[in-house]
């Protein structure tokens, strides 16, 4: 927990030394621009690369994405010229939709390769950086709950199975994942995200940590993630995330390693879309995986490459684009 309130503590530190960066901002607008008016464009799109950002589709927007992730490219995480470097090997694929119900809120729903996860999400904005600094954080609120129709086999693979005859139940295969961003527009080039975690998992194998204490895997993790944003030119940026995870069961784990999961890439803007291509040595694409599971090294090879394909419809609403 400690790291937690530092990184909420020097999150919010640096917005007290940023009135610079708002001035210039200030300077660069036209005239009609207003110094209470919202900061736009904080992020180009809904998640960084693995984090999420503040922006919500637009009021009656639904955004269809394909989100790609191959397996891992170097040799030492079984990866190499015999897996084209990782491009034979799938890791994850997700198919979401997301849909704007107000400017602010946004609902979804995903199909993902990793767990067979069925998930709902939900994203509310409910507050906004303004030019004048008078609010100098953007502040969401987001969840999502995923659904694991697996076989029992899979599920509860490791397990004793006369236990598992008389414990096993539905909610097992439910995980929840709830996350408060804070986010924060510096000038026209950087933007900065910052998302204490908490996920919930129903059922976890009784794993042990035998080099930590006899740590158990835990049902409950904490975690904190911060991504950024560098706008190199008007329709190319830099992306970066990463998770660290709390966890004395992931901590030196020599039987079960864990990796904090980092990822880093690039966006281009383009005739109205925005293209991501990434690497992450997370193997799942929703929080409710990456976090609890992320076994694969950088140092070792293990790390994906991974893209986005979008598109958005406009089936209802004003189609505004939202100022996330």
């Amino acid at each position: 927990m400690k790291v937690f309130f530092i990184a909420l503590f020097s999150f919010v530190t640096i917005t007290l030394f940023a009135q610079t960066d708002l001035m210039k901002m200030l300077d660069t607008m036209g005239t009609k621009d207003k110094p209470h008016d919202k900061v736009t464009a904080t992020f180009k799109t809904t998640k960084i690369i693995s984090l999420q950002t503040p922006q919500t589709m637009g009021r009656g927007e639904l955004d269809f994405r394909i989100t790609h992730r191959f397996g891992n490219i170097g040799e030492e995480s079984n990866g190499g010229v015999h897996t084209l470097y990782g491009w034979d090997a799938i890791s994850d694929v997700r198919f979401s939709f997301d849909y704007g119900i107000t400017r602010k809120l946004m609902v979804g729903v995903a199909r993902n390769k990793k767990g067979e996860y069925i998930d709902g999400s939900v994203k509310w904005r409910f507050l906004e950086q303004t030019l004048d600094n008078k609010v100098p954080l953007t502040i969401c609120a987001y969840a999502i709950a995923s659904l694991t129709p697996e076989s029992e086999d899979k599920l509860y693979a490791g397990a004793d199975t006369a236990w598992v005859n008389t414990n096993k139940k539905f909610a097992h295969r439910m995980v929840y994942t709830t996350q408060l961003i804070f986010a924060r527009k510096f000038g026209d080039w950087l933007s900065i995200a910052v998302a204490p975690s908490y996920t919930h998992r129903n059922y976890v194998l009784a794993n042990i940590n035998t080099n930590n204490n006899n740590a158990v895997d835990e049902n409950d993790l904490f975690s904190v993630g911060a991504g950024i944003r560098i706008k190199v030119t008007r329709s190319m940026s830099i992306l970066a995330d990463y998770f660290y995870v709390i966890s004395d069961y992931r901590k030196d784990n020599l039987a079960n390693p864990y990796y904090n999961p980092l990822a880093i890439g690039f966006e281009l803007e383009t005739g109205g879309h925005v293209f991501h291509m990434n690497f992450t040595n997370a193997a799942g694409i929703t929080e409710n995986y990456l976090i609890p599971n992320s076994p694969d090294s950088w140092l070792k090879g293990g790390y994906k490459w991974g893209f986005n394909i979008s598109r958005v419809f406009q089936i209802g609403g004003t189609g505004k684009k939202s100022h996330g």
